[in-house]
């Protein structure tokens, strides 16, 4: 349905699950309608994950769709469709690419329509609906699992720019809005602290954010900015790609609710998630490998981010990197 950067990420450790169950299938991805960021700004991340994307043809969004001879993508048939929508007219028309034998799994109308209904109360969490989704199709328990990227150039290049030695701890300051932004003097005192406990801060910040460049490398001149001070050989990893081949050299990371933090949970960082209301950290949190939520409506009010102690996010962080061992 117009899939923009948020949806393509949340969705990432889906697909890595979906090859994990299936690492030997044809995994093709429809966009229901408008165009996909696999095709384009994730397309780096999702190499080896889909195998094709369907973006046009007969997917369901058009009435005359129903109509029996109109044969949906392109007359293709699969032995697994999943459909992780809820409208009934396009669950109806998808469910005909079903080969012979096949199976559909689709929560459209209370699965009524799906081949397959599950067992346990469908969950609130858009994460742990897609992965219900694939646990179904795969018939087994299916965990989320962090991308494991095929192009080793985004290997080679975290590498270089996080060389094996110091403990990174990685942090995510930014967000498209500043209400959902927890105060950038909070990060930097939870970086100053990681410096003191003997980790390095590693400061993830996009093209946008030179600001916040200035302001924490002034504050905290022993930490890495890996997007901004290049001299590696890989200058075409760069962007979503970058962070995600990042996230597998962090001992843990803090992000706002906002894409970066998808990403780090993509590339498999442990997640500490600053969030502001109980309702959307629920539905749309992040699908981290080990993930620790703060919300701010915990604490006061749900769109004041600074209403989040410091002090808690310390112990969280701390938590996780204790839990790897770090």
């Amino acid at each position: 349905m117009g899939e923009v950067i948020g949806d393509g990420l949340i969705k990432l450790p889906f697909l890595a699950s979906l090859r994990h169950a299936f690492p030997g299938a044809e995994i093709v991805w429809c966009a229901a309608k408008g165009e996909t960021v696999y095709t384009t700004a994730l397309k780096g991340i999702v190499e080896g994950l889909i195998d094709g994307v369907i973006d046009r043809g007969v997917t369901g969004v058009a009435l005359s769709d129903l109509l029996p001879w109109r044969r949906p993508f392109g007359g293709r048939r699969f032995d697994v469709v999943i459909d992780t929508q809820t409208n009934v007219r396009r669950a109806f028309v998808v469910r005909r690419a079903r080969a012979k034998g096949g199976v559909f799994v689709s929560p459209a109308a209370g699965f009524e329509l799906s081949d397959l209904k599950p067992a346990e109360p469908w969950p609130l969490a858009m994460v742990d609906r897609l992965q219900a989704l694939a646990s179904m199709a795969a018939g087994r328990s299916i965990s989320p699992r962090p991308v494991s990227l095929q192009n080793p150039r985004a290997a080679e290049a975290a590498a270089a720019l996080l060389p094996e030695g110091p403990i990174y701890v990685g942090f995510a300051p930014g967000s498209g809005g500043v209400s959902k932004r927890w105060p950038l003097e909070s990060y930097i005192d939870l970086a100053r602290a990681q410096v003191q406990a003997g980790r390095t801060p590693v400061f993830l910040l996009g093209p946008d954010e030179g600001a916040m460049l200035a302001e924490v490398r002034a504050a905290v001149p022993e930490a890495r900015f890996p997007e901004w001070d290049r001299s590696d050989a890989f200058p075409d990893v760069k962007g979503p790609l970058l962070v995600v081949a990042l996230a597998s050299r962090l001992a843990a990371a803090v992000a706002n609710d906002a894409g970066p933090g998808h990403m780090l949970a993509a590339g498999g960082a442990p997640l500490l998630s600053l969030q502001g209301g109980r309702r959307r950290a629920a539905k749309f949190h992040p699908s981290a490998t080990r993930l620790k939520m703060l919300i701010a409506e915990d604490f006061g009010e749900a769109m004041d981010m600074a209403a989040i102690p410091l002090d808690e996010a310390s112990r969280a962080l701390e938590a996780l990197i204790a839990e790897g061992g770090a």
